[in-house]
């Protein structure tokens, strides 16, 4: 798999930004392929994804990982927990230079993916963390951010300990499994679509008052 070269799947990506008011640099338009074609072609970590997947890497899971940028702003310190193999951590640190990306992720293959990962695309922004989020050290964050991991009430408990006064702990799920949030005074949804699917996803937000 080459993302440089699949025009269909960066087209998907683009009018799913463009839809959402983002138009990226071709510099950073590239490093997203480049990270998407490590993902896929990269064997000796482990399998990374899944074969179906594979072929949709840039308008299922980078445009997914986008999602935040499109709606959360500011700078300062961000940590991902269960980074996996790096979404939504590495395509956001490579679209918001001016954050300081944590990677956390205990899993040790996925770590050493990576930190392998960082040094190719000279991610200086980003800090791969080889632990739980709750040993990480890690604390006093503006933002902290978590995909697919577990419900949100669980995600927010790990996740509140380590923000700032004032912080933002977002998570990126399927709407069917947090629509019981939508009203929720403390969190906010901006439920969305990705390209060539039907399923309903939102991005919740919650404030560390």
């Amino acid at each position: 798999m080459d993302y440089r070269t699949n025009i269909e799947q960066q087209n998907l990506l683009n009018q799913f930004l463009g839809e959402h008011g983002v138009k990226l640099p071709e510099e950073t338009l590239g490093k997203l392929y480049d990270y998407a074609d490590l993902v896929v072609n990269t064997k000796e970590f482990g399998n990374l994804i899944s074969a179906k997947d594979s072929e949709k890497f840039l308008s299922r899971h980078i445009a997914d990982s986008l999602v935040p940028y499109v709606y959360v702003k500011g700078n300062g310190r961000w940590a991902d927990m269960g980074a996996g193999a790096g979404c939504p951590v590495f395509p956001l640190a490579i679209a918001m230079p001016g954050v300081q990306f944590y990677a956390v992720e205990p899993r040790h293959m996925r770590v050493q993916f990576m930190q392998m990962v960082k040094e190719k695309l000279h991610l200086d922004n980003l800090t791969v963390v080889g632990k739980r989020f709750e040993t990480s050290g890690l604390s006093d964050l503006d933002f902290i951010s978590c995909r697919a991991l577990s419900t949100f009430e669980n995600d927010w408990e790990r996740a509140q300990p380590a923000l700032k006064k004032g912080g933002t702990f977002l998570t990126l799920k399927s709407f069917n499994n947090v629509v019981h949030l939508e009203n929720d005074p403390a969190v906010i949804l901006h439920k969305y679509t990705l390209p060539q699917e039907e399923q309903v996803y939102a991005l919740v937000t919650r404030g560390n008052e």
